[in-house]
């Protein structure tokens, strides 16, 4: 069996039936055959150690592409059944208890760290939504602002990356599978634990929600005009040199957080920025032809990445929001069975190449070198509330029409009133 086959069949199985259950029904198949072709002629034999050495394959797969489909006792029970009777099916053959032996060790070592990892993660774990300190007034002057940090565009780029590996290193497979199942209107308790998985999802959707914010709020707390127009350049230079890497949520990202209201509407600071940098990025992230521009971006990344000899070469971190989105409408496109009632299996291909795909790119490691002090900053700064970035917008350039002036006397109102 082809490996992307095993792993398209186990991904989108999940949608249908819990993987203990499958495990369980692989199970009854083993105990079949085993009572069929045991006392048989030596052909029958031969077609059993074939079946055996298939069943290995498959469950290699598994435990090394889905190891959290046993973490509870009835599935590892299930497996080392399975294995005793695969086992008993090649007796003289060594290598098979072997690889048996190995892959369930591997398997508890797998375990054994993710669960250490979770641990970690809920002892210090905060509310999605917190992101260091949300400011609401504008911080002291002495404050440091990312160009005392870092000054080298694509230093910051790197570090960015590093975050992003980071961060996409916590997602698997059956997380992203999972949107599949939930919008469906089968049992939404089919995978494994519900609430572990959507944070890892929520939690990588909302470091690109707080980049945005830490970008906007990095030029509207600038009182001076020149240093805030040096401040948008910069950020201008990191988002091309993400691009240039391959990491593309963190571009996004940062255009995102430069085109939100307050900075978007600092004319007097953006007639002094060289734009054409900018423009050439917004035209890669043209929405136009649902993304056509940045999908060819990205084409050409994962092409790059095929053949590549280097890590650096190898990166793709493509928009989270749109890769989910992705998902989304090829499920919801196409129906999970045929007229005939046999399952679409067309379609779960082209929803696990897709994450076949991402799961390959997540699994590069980061070439750069790792700086604490600048990632320190970049995840745990002070951002501005978006009502705070108002404040800071209008306190840098005042409101041009009667829109802004009147948002403007509600924002101060509302500010004042609290003192």
């Amino acid at each position: 069996m082809q490996r992307t086959y095993i792993f398209t069949f186990l991904l989108s199985s999940r949608v249908f039936i819990h993987p203990h259950e499958l495990l369980a029904k692989v199970g009854q198949i083993c105990i079949k055959q085993k009572q069929q072709l045991e006392i048989g002629s030596e052909a029958d034999k031969a077609k059993l150690k074939s079946f055996a050495t298939k069943i290995i394959q498959l469950l290699k797969e598994w435990t090394e592409t889905f190891p959290y489909d046993f973490q509870d006792e009835k599935s590892m029970k299930e497996l080392k059944e399975i294995a005793h009777r695969i086992t008993q099916c090649d007796e003289e053959n060594g290598t098979v208890k072997k690889i048996i032996s190995q892959m369930t060790q591997n398997l508890l070592m797998t375990l054994s760290a993710r669960s250490q990892y979770q641990e970690i993660k809920e002892k210090f774990r905060q509310p999605v939504t917190d992101k260091g300190t949300i400011l609401k007034n504008k911080p002291q002057s002495t404050q440091k602002d990312i160009l005392s940090i870092c000054c080298d565009p694509l230093i910051l780029a790197q570090q960015l990356t590093h975050i992003e590996l980071e961060r996409v290193s916590n997602i698997y497979a059956e997380d992203l599978m999972q949107i599949v199942s939930h919008m469906d209107s089968l049992d939404n308790h089919k995978c494994r634990g519900d609430v572990t998985k959507t944070y890892t999802l929520e939690a990588y959707d909302n470091w690109f929600n707080c980049l945005s914010m830490l970008v906007a709020t990095e030029i509207c707390r600038v009182v001076k005009k020149k240093q805030r127009t040096r401040i948008v350049e910069f950020f201008i230079d990191v988002a091309r040199e993400c691009f240039n890497i391959g990491n593309f949520n963190s571009m996004m990202a940062i255009i995102s957080g430069m085109n939100l209201s307050p900075v978007a509407r600092l004319k007097k600071t953006w007639s002094k920025v060289k734009t054409a940098k900018f423009d050439v990025l917004e035209h890669h992230m043209d929405p136009s032809s649902n993304f056509c521009n940045y999908r060819t971006a990205l084409q050409g990344a994962a092409q790059r990445s095929q053949t590549a000899n280097s890590n650096r070469e190898k990166i793709v971190i493509p928009v989270f929001n749109l890769f989910i989105k992705d998902i989304y409408f090829l499920h919801k496109m196409h129906t999970n069975r045929l007229p005939n009632g046999q399952i679409n299996f067309k379609k779960f291909w082209e929803i696990s190449r897709l994450i076949h795909d991402f799961i390959t790119w997540k699994q590069v490691e980061c070439p750069f070198e790792k700086d604490k002090k600048i990632q320190s900053y970049l995840l745990t700064a002070p951002i501005y509330s978006e009502e705070a970035l108002f404040i800071a917008s209008f306190e840098s350039e005042g409101p041009e029409n009667h829109m802004e002036k009147d948002s403007w006397k509600t924002l101060r109102y509302k500010n004042f009133s609290k003192f």
